[in-house]
C-alpha cells in the first residue's frame, strides 16, 4: 500500500524525503517529513521530535534514524518528523512558540481554527498521528532544564490500550517509566491515547544537550521501540539494556508563584520530603526572598536550571516508585 501524506508519496519498498506546508493562520511553515514504506506489511508508526525550542536530542536522533533505515529492513510504514513545531525549534529557545507564547504539548489535538500553535498541533494530528498504530513523541531537557532520562505513558481505563502503552514504554530500555493516571490533558501522547492509539513520550538528555553519546542513547532506544513493534530487527551492535524498567508515578509539580531569580537547593535525582525547602526566588529590585517548598515526597525528576522565572514557570517535578 502506498504511504501518502499530502503531496509526499512512498511506494512499498521506497523512502521519500520532503516537506509539507502547514498553514498556521498568521504564517505558513514547512514541516520536514521522511516516509519509509517497508518492503513487507506491518504497522504504521509515527515518531516526532522538535516540538520545543532548545530540545535537540530528538531532532538529531530522528534525523540519523531516517538516514540509517532502508525500506528493505522495514516491515510496515514509518513516518518520521524531526521538527514537529518549526516556529518553536527555529525561533524559540524554550518550550513555547514565539508566534503566540503557547506550549504545543498542552494543546493537543489542537484546533485548526485556533491560534498558530493550536493549528500546528491540529496539522500534526490530522496529517501524521490519526490512523497510526503507535506514536512516539521525543523530548529532552531544554537549555534551562535539568532532567533524568524517562519515559511517560498514560493509564486510560482501557485495559488493552493500557497494556500496549506500558509494553511500549518498557521497550525503550530506560529505568524511569512514569505514568499518568488518566489520558486527560493536552499532551501529545495523551491525546493520541484518546483516539485509541498506543503512545509514549520519551525524554532524553538535559540542558540543551546534543552530545553524540546522548543522541546514541536515544537512537538505541528508538531501535528497541521499532523492534518491539515489529518494524525492524534490532542491530547486532545495539547497546544492551543495563537497567530494569521500573514504574513510577507523579506526586507533585512545583510552579513559581512570582517573578524573580531562581536559586535551587536541590537538583534532579535528589529525594525530598513534603514541605522541605527546595530553593528560593529573589526579587532583584528589592531583594525580597520567596521560599519554595516541595508539595510532595519523592525524587526530583526534572527541574529548572535557568535563573529568571515568572508565575507559572515549572521549577521541579516529583515522582515516586509505584512499587
Amino acid at each position: 500500500m502506498t504511504l501518502t501524506i499530502g503531496t509526499l508519496r512512498a511506494e512499498p519498498g521506497r523512502k521519500t524525503r520532503g516537506s509539507l506546508p502547514a498553514d498556521l493562520g498568521s504564517t505558513t511553515v514547512d514541516v520536514p517529513l521522511i516516509l519509509i514504506n517497508g518492503s513487507r506489511p506491518g504497522p504504521r508508526v509515527v515518531i516526532t521530535g522538535g516540538a520545543h525550542g532548545g530540545e535537540f536530542v530528538g531532532v538529531d536522533a530522528t534525523t540519523r534514524l531516517a538516514g540509517l533505515l532502508e525500506p528493505h529492513e522495514v516491515a510496515g510504514q514509518l513516518v518520521i518528523c524531526p521538527v514537529a513545531n518549526p516556529p518553536a525549534l527555529y525561533g524559540g529557545r524554550l518550550n513555547i512558540s514565539p508566534l503566540d507564547g503557547v506550549n504545543i504539548n498542552r494543546v493537543f489535538p489542537g484546533d485548526k481554527d485556533g491560534g498558530p500553535t493550536d493549528r500546528m498541533a491540529a496539522w500534526l494530528f490530522e496529517n501524521l498521528i490519526d490512523g497510526a498504530d503507535a506514536y512516539v513523541d521525543l523530548h529532552s531537557g531544554g537549555i534551562d532544564e535539568y532532567l533524568l532520562d524517562f519515559v511517560g505513558y498514560r493509564l486510560t481505563g482501557d485495559a488493552e490500550l493500557d497494556a500496549k502503552n506500558k509494553a511500549l514504554a518498557h521497550a525503550v530500555g530506560y529505568e524511569l517509566v512514569i505514568f499518568g493516571t488518566s489520558a486527560d490533558g493536552g499532551n501529545s501522547h495523551a491525546a493520541a491515547n484518546r483516539q485509541g492509539i498506543p503512545a509514549i513520550l520519551v525524554e532524553t538528555g538535559q540542558l540543551g544537550d546534543r552530545d553524540p553519546a546522548t543522541v546514541r542513547r536515544l537512537l538505541d532506544a528508538l531501535y528497541r521501540i521499532l523492534d518491539h513493534l515489529g518494524l525492524v530487527e534490532a542491530p547486532q551492535d545495539l547497546a544492551p539494556v543495563a537497567v530494569q524498567p521500573r514504574d513510577w508515578i507523579w506526586t507533585g509539580e512545583v510552579k513559581s508563584q512570582v517573578t524573580g531569580l531562581w536559586y535551587p537547593d536541590v537538583v534532579t535525582g535528589h529525594k525530598v520530603t513534603e514541605g522541605q525547602p527546595i530553593g528560593r526566588i529573589i526579587d532583584p529590585a528589592d531583594g525580597t526572598e520567596h521560599k519554595v517548598t516541595a508539595p510532595a515526597t519523592g525524587t526530583i525528576i526534572y527541574g529548572m536550571n535557568g535563573l529568571s522565572v515568572r508565575p507559572g514557570t515549572v521549577l521541579a517535578a516529583i515522582a515516586i516508585p509505584r512499587d
